[in-house]
């Protein structure tokens, strides 16, 4: 009688994750039959797999796409499949590789093991810096590009699309301070997915079910990696209306926790629509490489990056410079902006004076400097560029007349600031998504 019952739960429980699989399948075939005809770029570099890549707890594969022209210290862009899918069919079915060939930048494509080919977005593991799942074995990937390719440290980047959109919001909590900036189509936040009873799906999640404050999506994202207090990266979102495979109000519950997490306003710098039946919000900042971008897709279903769309993710991650050749000191290149900072601070108060400095060899164009307050600071007032929020993780934003900082140039900006005993300079600061040096 035991024996029977246990079958019988065993058959259901089989019969219930081949009945999620068909789910995800269903939503994402068509869309797949549509991409698959884009053929690989049109060049000698080839997608090779890499084996013994380092610590590898869940067994992922990895495969790799250096274009021709690659950069003497090239970006890199992991780009995660969906469940069913794989490295080498994200690889054909998306423009990330072309998109490689044109700027010289570095793709990793892992590939999920694990039945049906799901990343691991749900476990106690995966949601924990250094767990053991599979955001181990995609750090160790970065690794490896860093090692044998000389890559930039500072421009890491990750896409995802449905389960590697989730592992992009997870790579992002757990790793803040290996990527600066990601792209999560049609993807759930961060912690959403989390299970405790070792499966590995979560219905209400998946379903749009689960909502909560700002402040508790993020608090599950700093979480992740206790005691970080250094620059967070930025994240684009992309969601269709009509997406029943991961229902579209987990959308808006993205965009709470990462404006929550980069402390900006709930409230758009800019809404405009860049293409019919889109509707593309920025938080934080007005420019292409705000602290968090959402395009909103009206009428479409659960989604991969499509025609175009790869194009506005590598411009949101600012990879897509054409005034100098990959690698050659771009704004998003390490060691293109550098901030010296003064302050004069009394018993509850202080100033702070900021000069921006364009080290690169290339003008900017519309700069947000984002940085942290030492604990206990808020902003009443500022000049020479506007700031959002008052306190914890600021970005300062240019207003009209010192939008552009040529090549070599400064601009100095400031503000004033109540405090509670620390009084401190501010620290990390970013220029469109890049680390800046101080001094």
């Amino acid at each position: 009688m035991a024996n029977r019952a246990a079958n019988t739960g065993r058959n259901r429980a089989a019969q219930h994750l081949r009945s999620l699989l068909a789910t995800l399948l269903a939503g994402v075939l068509p869309l797949l039959a549509a991409l698959l005809v884009t053929a690989p770029p049109a060049s000698a570099a080839t997608l090779t797999e890499v084996t013994n890549f380092g610590t590898n707890p869940s067994g992922l594969r990895m495969h790799l796409y250096v274009p021709d022209n690659v950069a003497p210290r090239p970006a890199v862009l992991v780009a995660v499949h969906y469940c069913t899918g794989s490295g080498p069919a994200f690889y054909s079915g998306t423009e990330f590789a072309s998109l490689a060939d044109r700027y010289g930048f570095v793709v990793v494509y892992p590939s999920a093991t694990r039945s049906g080919n799901c990343f691991d977005v749900s476990s106690p593991q995966a949601l924990t810096r250094g767990g053991g799942s599979d955001p181990v074995g995609i750090r160790s990937m970065v690794d490896y590009v860093q090692r044998t390719h000389s890559a930039d440290p500072d421009r890491v980047f990750v896409t995802g699309a449905s389960s590697g959109a989730m592992m992009t919001n997870v790579l992002l909590g757990v790793y803040p301070d290996v990527f600066k900036a990601g792209a999560a189509f049609a993807g759930v936040p961060f912690g959403c997915f989390a299970t405790t009873d070792g499966s590995s799906w979560n219905s209400a999640c998946a379903q749009g079910q689960i909502s909560r404050t700002p402040q508790d999506w993020g608090t599950l994202v700093r979480n992740a990696y206790p005691g970080y207090s250094g620059p967070r990266p930025r994240m684009q979102i992309w969601h269709g209306t009509n997406d029943d495979t991961l229902r579209y109000p987990n959308f808006g519950e993205q965009v709470k926790q990462w404006t929550n997490v980069l402390g900006v306003s709930q409230t758009p710098a800019l809404t405009d629509s860049p293409q019919a039946n889109w509707t593309r919000t920025r938080y934080g900042a007005t420019g292409a490489q705000a602290p968090v971008e959402a395009i909103s897709l009206q009428g479409v279903g659960h989604n991969v990056p499509q025609s175009g769309m790869a194009a506005r993710v590598i411009e949101f991650f600012g990879l897509n410079d054409t005034t100098t050749p990959p690698g050659g000191g771009d704004p998003g290149t390490p060691g293109a902006c550098r901030v010296a900072v003064t302050t004069n601070a009394w018993n509850t108060g202080l100033t702070a004076n900021l000069t921006l400095t364009n080290t690169g060899t290339a003008p900017i164009s519309g700069w947000s400097l984002r940085f942290t307050l030492a604990s206990g600071q808020t902003i009443t007032s500022g000049w020479n560029a506007t700031y959002s929020p008052s306190s914890g993780t600021v970005t300062a934003t240019n207003v009209a007349h010192n939008a552009s900082i040529a090549a070599g140039a400064s601009v100095s900006v400031g503000f004033q600031a109540n405090h509670t005993g620390n009084s401190a300079a501010p620290t990390g600061f970013a220029l469109n998504g890049a680390s800046c040096t101080t001094g």
